[in-house]
């Protein structure tokens, strides 16, 4: 690849971007027949999320979606990731289309396509519909059969103006952390029933996959998009590399294992077989779940340094499938977000490297998201000064290009977020936004890192 004298040197034809969720900034929701996710249902539930914050309202761009795509305009979007909600497609999860849902998008891509915008669609970011949890969730096979016909569903009627899509975000958040580690909706602490979770959010993607697939359509790019790590041994010891590979195996190689290569790791079965048989495997699942992608959507925060630790349950039988024996160790000194996360742009070079001499056919890449938590406030000026999410991403983007010329081949980056939103769990305490968001009153205040985004953007397509 050559690359420009500008802009970081990031490859020419390197797209810049942003991303939101559906449930993170929209709010509204039980306007035009939206059913229930199971988010709606885990933030209403006492203790939950931080402040017993909820997504009921949020950033309202269901209402002010012109008003963020102006935002978006004035950074010079290449393009915009934004995920669809399927209760506003399928209320119930199944059945025919919802068509006020659908025309809410239809508004929102048309303002973007009116702006030289490129939409970019996430099928799934984690909002279930409720009455498909009631019935027991992504634990069953059913579920994946539901959210490929729900993908049609959207493919069909937007594929004319839409050409990149993801099928699903970061299965490890939905099935790990919201089915074993309780932290997310719909808040189970569980091992079999996470495991065939994961199982069958990945076979829902492959199923989806083959349907839009078989639509067709000029120029359309199908992906998925998943959170990884590099993963570390905090020391040399066997008890701290075992360790280590248990956490590789969690974070990255339960996903990237069937996606890239069709198959799950033999660590998999063994670390496992105290707590499942993996009788929801059938075959021709793995198949399904490793056909080729177009491009791998890439979530990179922050790296793990692992050591051996004590399991939290000592029966083994009973253990959730995040109980691993291991910890994360965080070096004194270390820079940490307000997420607590450490800062380790190098981490996405090394996250990069090892995708690309682990999997040989791994396909085009996008940062599909990468940001940090401030502590951001108003000033006195009425500006939002925040100097550490400018330097972390121009550190991030560094690291980027740092993979190019390792031979990765990275088309994109997109930051999170656009705007400052409903953090899952922590509700609205942490702010990930380009846009500062004032929740009382909805106004929107372009920080710092907003106009040196703008810059960035503007100096990377000069001739």
């Amino acid at each position: 690849m050559t690359t420009s004298e500008q802009g970081l040197g990031l490859p020419d034809g390197f797209e810049l971007g942003a991303a939101t969720a559906s449930y993170q900034i929209e709010g509204a929701i039980a306007a035009d027949g939206r059913g229930p996710s199971i988010w709606d249902t885990f933030s209403h539930t006492p203790g939950a999320v931080a402040g017993g914050d909820t997504g009921d309202v949020a950033c309202d761009h269901y209402h002010r979606y012109a008003e963020d795509v102006a935002l978006m305009a004035g950074l010079g979007l290449d393009s915009y990731r934004f995920s669809v909600a399927w209760p506003r497609i399928q209320p119930t999860g199944k059945g025919p289309a919802n068509e006020a849902g659908l025309a809410f998008y239809d508004r929102l891509v048309d303002e973007l396509l009116a702006h030289d915008i490129a939409p970019a669609i996430t099928l799934y970011h984690w909002d279930l519909p409720q009455p498909l949890e009631d019935a027991g969730g992504w634990r069953v096979r059913d579920t994946a059969e539901r959210f490929a016909e729900y993908a049609d569903i959207v493919h069909e009627h937007l594929s004319d103006r839409v050409s990149r899509w993801i099928t699903l975000n970061e299965p490890y958040c939905s099935s790990i952390v919201g089915y074993a580690e309780g932290r997310h909706a719909p808040g189970a602490r569980e091992g079999d029933g996470a495991l065939a979770a994961a199982h069958h959010l990945l076979l829902g993607h492959g199923l989806a996959l083959q349907r839009l697939r078989a639509r067709g359509g000029e120029g359309q790019q199908l992906g998925v998009t998943l959170n990884l790590q590099p993963v570390s041994s905090v020391t040399d010891r066997p008890e701290d590399v075992a360790a280590a590979d248990r956490a590789l195996l969690l974070a990255n190689r339960l996903f990237t294992d069937p996606v890239l290569a069709g198959t799950y790791p033999d660590l998999a079965r063994s670390t496992y077989a105290p707590v499942t048989d993996f009788g929801w495997i059938r075959d021709g699942d793995l198949e399904v779940i490793g056909a080729p992608l177009d491009f791998l959507g890439v979530n990179y925060y922050f790296p793990a340094n692992v050591r051996a630790a004590a399991y939290d349950e000592p029966d083994p039988a009973r253990r959730t499938a995040s109980d691993l024996g291991f910890e994360d160790v965080v070096a004194e000194g270390v820079e940490r977000t307000e997420m607590g996360w450490p800062v380790d742009s190098d981490g996405l070079r090394r996250l990069l490297r090892w995708l690309h001499e682990t999997y040989p056919t791994l396909p085009p890449v996008y940062i599909t998201e990468n940001g940090r938590a401030c502590d951001d406030v108003v000033a006195a000026n009425g500006h939002v000064h925040d100097p550490d999410r400018v330097r972390y991403l121009e550190d991030h983007l560094r690291a980027v290009v740092a993979a190019t010329h390792e031979g990765v081949d990275v088309r994109g980056y997109y930051c999170w977020s656009l705007l400052d939103n409903f953090e899952w769990a922590e509700g609205y305490a942490k702010r990930f936004g380009l846009v500062y968001v004032d929740y009382e009153t909805q106004q929107r205040i372009p920080k710092s890192s907003y106009e040196w985004y703008r810059r960035l953007i503007a100096r990377h397509h000069t001739p």
